[in-house]
């Protein structure tokens, strides 16, 4: 089910897909070329997605917010020769340097301009099924049908590679309670994996789908009631967002039966009752999927960054928390996870065109996830914090993680982030970000001193910057990269040591 009640039956969705594949065959796109597709959330990205998968090209889709340095990245890491792009984002290729493209194939409006590009007319990609060609020797599931961009919250982005395996394994092992009569709300980005694997998974299970053109917190429930969803994904802060709408008294009223909530909130049994929905959570990436993942979550409240246990329904994964020098470290301390699979390309293969990227995390046989974990006793796992995402402030190593967790405890603050940057001192002090709620105020002192009493004052802030609204990927991940490319100088960062406000140590003894 797409925007406007567009409806596809299984047959009609083989049809489309084999069709736009032979129309992409016609314009001599090859097996293992990648395409890059720049579409919104509607029904032409998922049957150019699987036209692709048909005839063996790979699906490269592009962020709908990117512009600038970010989307020359992409062009250029990516390859591509030809872009398929809605009509309303043509002006941002004007901007930057094109790489190896030589065509654009315009969606959504009249395919002409003045890139130097030969421009072509979505009608190219008209379906027609009775021309397409099976390819020789079949599609096999360890080639590629997608390079997927990592958000870049930490960095520039990384093309992560995906085997048709990788992602329909992960689709099968996140979608692990699925039902034939479920369907699935699809209200991530279809450029995100968590988007794109929602078909592959609904195929697998004999299920359907319904794609929401653009998530707004407002029409979210009235999107899940019209479509008749029973599961989603929710992601990020979608949670929260839709936690601080005001109550209503139908809001359980609802078929939304189950839902994965990554991370899992402090509300989450909050959650749970107030809209009758069941939940899950679990630990996965867009490299690989979910090895580590919970039961369903009850009404007790699990301990800050619960992700679950390892549960080897299949394939079979195996996982170690480890040190910087690949050694394993004991249950009840900080280390970052890695992991293999005893099932060849359900992991990732690596990212693509950057084969120094890929040596680092795909090292001494294991793929390191950058997260850093901590297992307790009963073999649960516990989320920490971005390796990349620690601070490490006069000696001490501070969890990001932690800060936000203790700063949005403060009943006006919507959502915040916390940040390493450059300290005199050598090592690095605290920045937090924070969003007020609407129709309030935030002052930093007055910040300052609600946090004092529930932090180590190690962890702080020095510096405290209120924005009207942080800046998210589109998944509802804050962008800590540009927070911290900002730091200090960005307008209105305010310096408690300028103020005179000093947090030390308490002395014992």
């Amino acid at each position: 089910m797409f925007d406007g009640d567009e409806q596809w039956t299984y047959n009609e969705a083989r049809s489309l897909s084999r069709g736009t594949a032979a129309a992409l065959q016609k314009l001599g796109i090859q097996r293992g070329e990648p395409v890059l597709v720049w579409l919104p959330n509607a029904s032409d990205i998922v049957r150019v997605h699987f036209g692709l998968c048909y005839m063996g090209g790979i699906f490269v889709p592009i962020n709908l917010a990117l512009r600038g340095g970010t989307l020359e990245h992409i062009i250029r890491n990516s390859g591509a020769k030809t872009i398929i792009c809605h009509t309303h984002l043509l002006d941002r290729l004007a901007a930057v340097k094109l790489g190896s493209l030589e065509r654009v194939i315009v969606f959504g409006g009249e395919a002409k301009g003045e890139l130097p590009l030969a421009y072509l007319p979505s009608d190219v990609l008209t379906p027609d099924e009775g021309r397409f060609v099976e390819p020789s020797p079949p599609i096999q599931p360890w080639e590629p049908h997608g390079i997927f961009y990592t958000s870049g919250t930490t960095g520039p982005s990384k093309g992560v590679i995906t085997p048709h395996v990788h992602t329909a394994v992960m689709g099968k092992c996140a979608l692990r309670f699925f039902q034939e009569d479920d369907r699935f709300l699809m209200n991530l980005p279809y450029y995100h994996l968590g988007g794109a694997l929602t078909p592959h998974a609904v195929l697998g299970f004999g299920a359907s789908m319904a794609l929401m053109k653009n998530f707004r917190t407002e029409e979210f429930w009235d999107e899940i009631r019209r479509t008749q969803s029973t599961c989603c994904f929710l992601l990020g802060a979608v949670s929260t967002f839709l936690m601080k709408q005001p109550p209503r008294a139908d809001d359980a009223d609802n078929p939304l039966r189950t839902a994965i909530q990554q991370p899992l909130p402090q509300y989450s049994v909050e959650f749970a009752k107030r809209f009758g929905v069941a939940l899950y959570t679990q630990l996965d990436m867009t490299e690989m999927g979910p090895a580590i993942m919970s039961p369903l979550i009850t009404d007790r409240q699990m301990p800050h960054g619960y992700c679950g246990r390892l549960e080897n329904i299949w394939p079979t994964f195996e996982v170690r928390l480890v040190d910087e020098n690949d050694c394993e470290v004991p249950d009840g301390e900080v280390g970052e996870l890695a992991v293999r699979c005893d099932m060849p390309h359900v992991i990732s293969p690596g990212y693509w065109a950057m084969p120094e990227a890929t040596a680092k995390s795909w090292r001494n046989g294991w793929f390191h996830t950058g997260d850093a974990l901590r297992r307790d006793a009963e073999g649960n796992y516990y989320f920490v914090d971005r390796t990349k995402d620690s601070i490490r402030r006069r000696g001490e190593n501070i969890s990001s993680a932690e800060v936000e967790e203790e700063v949005l405890k403060h009943v006006d603050i919507a959502d915040a982030a916390a940040v390493g940057v450059v300290s005199k001192m050598g090592e690095q002090e605290v920045l937090v970000v924070v969003e007020p709620k609407r129709g309030k105020t935030i002052d930093p002192a007055e910040l300052l001193e609600f946090l004092r009493p529930l932090m180590p004052h190690y962890m702080v802030p020095r510096y405290i910057r209120v924005m009207d609204k942080m800046p998210y990927t589109e998944t509802h991940k804050v962008q800590k990269a540009m927070l911290r490319s900002d730091g200090v100088s960005a307008p209105g960062v305010w310096d408690r040591e300028a103020h005179g406000i000093k947090v030390k140590r308490e002395l014992i003894g």
